[in-house]
């Protein structure tokens, strides 16, 4: 996992980890997703010539993709900074605490903001993106934002951050359909090894909350306890093990 090390106000120490499993290739499209343009929008902040701010919003893999971009970023030797908003903003209250978790981050190669819905309202946190994102416009550093509602309808008190917010290229990431969510858990499985049928994928589906996150958890766990007693993933072994 890389690990990048942030110093948060009152030295509490924070290790934010991206995960290396993220990447563009194992980020699920089907033939004819909806999808495929956001994907590409994220892509081409490794452009030097591309666009610069891109923000991604809506439905599920917007922290995949974020992840994804900072990983294959840093494997091409990039100085990159992830930053979960929904994480590390009750690290931080005042603007000077804000500023030290912020200061810097513009001689970074790139930085991608998850969940910046997460601040909406918090006014420390809105100056201190303002100040930021002209930082990072005049030092020319792409920038990344996701966010699960569209920011342009976000409740941001701070009229220039939210113009700000609407810089650049916005992306609206959709959300799978079924059948799409059956195809993704039967890919993740086949990358491990497994068989999952039709029949077994559409139970899962029909019994898991259909967060993509969720169900590959589920995924993982049907994995390990397959692993341990050498067992196929079947519709009674899948109820054995989720308790269904």
């Amino acid at each position: 996992m890389t690990q990048i090390q942030m110093a948060i106000p009152q030295q509490l120490p924070l290790g934010i980890g991206l995960n290396d499993d993220a990447r563009f290739d194992n980020f699920y499209l089907s033939e004819h997703s909806a999808n495929r343009f956001a994907l590409c929008a994220v892509r081409e902040l490794l452009n030097p010539e591309g666009e610069r701010f891109v923000t991604l919003w809506g439905g599920p893999g917007r922290s995949h993709l974020a992840q994804a971009l900072c990983v294959e970023s840093a494997d091409l030797g990039w100085q990159v900074q992830y930053l979960p908003l929904r994480a590390v903003r009750d690290y931080a209250f005042e603007p000077d605490a804000v500023h030290s978790l912020l200061a810097g981050l513009e001689h970074m190669d790139l930085v991608c903001l998850d969940d910046v819905d997460a601040i909406a309202g918090m006014s420390a946190w809105e100056l201190g993106l303002f100040h930021l994102f002209n930082r990072l416009r005049d030092a020319g550093v792409p920038l990344l934002i996701t966010s699960e509602e569209n920011p342009a309808h976000l409740n941001i008190g701070l009229a220039d951050l939210q113009s700000r917010l609407q810089w650049g290229l916005s992306c609206q990431l959709h959300a799978l359909t079924d059948a799409e969510k059956t195809e993704a858990l039967q890919r993740r499985a086949e990358a491990r090894g497994l068989q999952l049928p039709d029949e077994v994928a559409s139970f899962i589906i029909q019994r898991v909350p259909r967060d993509m996150n969720l169900l590959f958890s589920v995924l993982d766990r049907l994995d390990r306890a397959s692993l341990q007693e050498k067992r196929k993933l079947t519709i009674p072994f899948v109820k054995q093990v989720l308790g269904h």
